[in-house]
């Protein structure tokens, strides 16, 4: 044990009597014959005040408990420390933390025991009601200076620079001409990601430097600063959940505008009719964008915009998907890195591309020659479609087969040994695997099947514990195949598609069929199935012009087409 012994005196104190040598004695005995403390060390500040914890000493030894180097700290008053609860609090949060026990010789206040825990909490009741009057007091404050139109400190907008000497904010010329051109853009095309798009194909900087989203430029749409209004006490934390209207404090012509109050109102009109009002009505109105967050441009690397086409005499309302960085020249028209593609024809590429991976996937396993497997994969698939990237097509060939327990050797194929380990869990996979299979049928084809809950409890149990064996099964064979790619994903795949009794030839059940149900009645069944299912197995979309040039599945596995362009 070793004890940290702190002393102070005031500047009302005379430092030269015996304030500081009676301190240090008597706590130096108190140390070694009370507590048999024989290590210590005397932190002292003379001179100092204990209106704050601003001491060097004080900090210094602070900054060695805080590493570890004391069990205790002993003082001859608690105002020795501090006569600030707030600060004592503060310090005492550290010396819990750090298990250091704090000991006031004169009050007889001592942390390691239960009447001196008693006294401490007693403290620190009342150390938090100090801090809830404070706080009270600073938001009274604060709310009689914005009734008054002043403002109380918030991050600056953008347009507008802190005069320090006026205490007040003043316009900045160069940043507001990009405030009137976010509005005289909106007003124009009625549409935020035309404002983003002409904004980041400009790049024109935000406030401090970023880059601009659909939020920021929505952001500075919304703000009544612009029109010279002063908005306090509008959200709880100042960017959280936005408070009652009842609460606000508005104060017009409080500060300098930026825009007309009239071109404000009717911007305001036109967000109401686009965003359809309150964020609730917003969230009812969302629709599913089936490929939504899975594409990326080939050419930019940036993500898609999402947005719905117009509804189909079927019932069935694809989506569109357009590269973010596509840019606003003038009204309606764009020039776009990579086009724009639709669910109308990606949607049955990528399933009928899963389709034929599931039944390659058998051939693989079957020792079908590679010409054979790649036959199967562009089943169906565009004529000018002419092949997969051959890597690509070697690692699924290496994982699929290695997951059956297989090694690949220079294109050898060889049977792994099969050892005791090995085949107990290979028939624990099976069974499992069958487990599943047949709980999926139970519940999706029995009309006096099992409910949605206990369905997803065993489901989850089967999963988690195929999911041990499989763990076992690749550290087995990882030391003997070669590393590619995790093909739990075409399981998923087969699994949702024999669920659908697609495989069965079935023409009726296609991407269409299933992304339309519910359509009519406004539920979006279809397409949030269909959401829910790449998303389990896809990681990620390449486009380039206009097409699918790349596939990303979950486990790394990457398949990339050739393309037959023509001459």
């Amino acid at each position: 044990m070793k004890a940290a012994i702190y002393i102070r005196v005031s500047t009302h104190h005379q430092i030269d009597r015996e304030s500081l040598p009676f301190q240090r004695k008597d706590l130096a005995n108190y140390c070694e014959y009370a507590l048999n403390i024989t290590d210590y060390e005397i932190f002292e500040d003379a001179g100092y005040s204990a209106k704050n914890t601003d001491r060097p000493r004080y900090q210094e030894m602070m900054k060695r408990i805080r590493k570890g180097e004391f069990t205790h700290l002993i003082v001859w008053k608690i105002d020795r420390i501090s006569r600030n609860l707030l600060d004592f609090a503060s310090m005492w949060e550290e010396l819990k933390e750090h298990e250091v026990t704090f000991i006031s010789k004169n009050e007889q206040f001592d942390t390691s025991t239960a009447m001196g825990e008693a006294m401490l909490k007693i403290i620190l009741v009342f150390a938090e009601l100090e801090r809830k009057l404070t706080a009270e007091r600073v938001m009274s404050i604060m709310l009689s200076r914005a009734e008054k139109g002043l403002w109380n400190g918030a991050p600056v907008p953008i347009g507008y620079d802190w005069d320090d000497e006026a205490k007040c904010l003043r316009i900045n010329d160069a940043e507001a001409a990009v405030v009137r051109l976010i509005y005289n853009l909106y007003e124009e095309h009625g549409s935020t990601l035309d404002v983003l798009r002409y904004l980041r194909m400009q790049n024109v900087p935000t406030k401090r430097g970023g880059r601009w989203t659909a939020k920021t430029v929505r952001d500075v749409l919304r703000s009544p600063t612009y029109k010279g209004t002063l908005r306090y006490n509008y959200q709880t934390g100042g960017r959280g959940k936005t408070k009652n209207e009842n609460e606000w404090i508005l104060v017009d012509d409080a500060l300098p505008a930026i825009v007309r109050k009239s071109q404000w109102e009717l911007v305001q009109k036109m967000l109401d009719e686009n965003y359809k009002g309150t964020r609730s009505i917003r969230e009812k109105a969302k629709h599913t964008h089936i490929f939504s967050g899975l594409l990326k441009c080939g050419k930019c690397g940036a993500g898609f915009l999402s947005m719905l086409d117009r509804p189909r005499k079927d019932g069935f309302r694809p989506s569109t998907y357009r590269c973010a960085t596509a840019s606003m020249l003038s009204k309606g028209e764009y020039r776009a890195c990579a086009g724009f593609v639709s669910d109308v024809k990606m949607g049955p590429f990528i399933f009928q591309y899963l389709r034929n991976l599931v039944k390659a996937a058998d051939a693989i396993r079957a020792h079908c020659p590679m010409q054979q497997v790649e036959h199967i994969l562009l089943k169906g698939m565009p004529r000018d479609l002419v092949g997969i990237r051959t890597e690509d097509l070697s690692n699924t060939v290496a994982s699929i087969l290695g997951a059956a327990g297989e090694l690949i050797d220079d294109g050898k194929r060889e049977t792994a040994a099969a050892t005791i380990d090995t085949q107990l869990l290979s028939q624990s996979r099976a069974r499992y695997e069958r487990a599943l299979e047949r709980l999926d049928r139970a519940y999706l084809f029995d009309d006096a099947g099992m409910s949605e809950k206990d369905y997803l409890v065993h489901r989850k149990e089967l999963q988690e514990k195929l999911a041990e064996v499989n763990h076992e099964l690749r550290k087995i064979h990882i030391a003997g195949r070669k590393e590619t790619g995790d093909v739990d994903f075409i399981k998923r795949a087969s699994r949702f598609l024999m669920s659908k009794q697609l495989l069965a030839g079935d023409s009726e059940l296609d991407f269409v069929s299933i992304s339309r149900r519910g359509c009519q009645e406004g539920s979006e069944e279809g397409k949030k199935l269909l959401k829910t299912f790449f998303s389990s197995v896809i990681t990620q979309i390449e486009i380039q012009e206009k097409r699918v040039s790349a596939i990303q599945f979950e486990g790394g596995i990457t398949h990339a087409f050739k393309v037959n362009t023509p001459s």
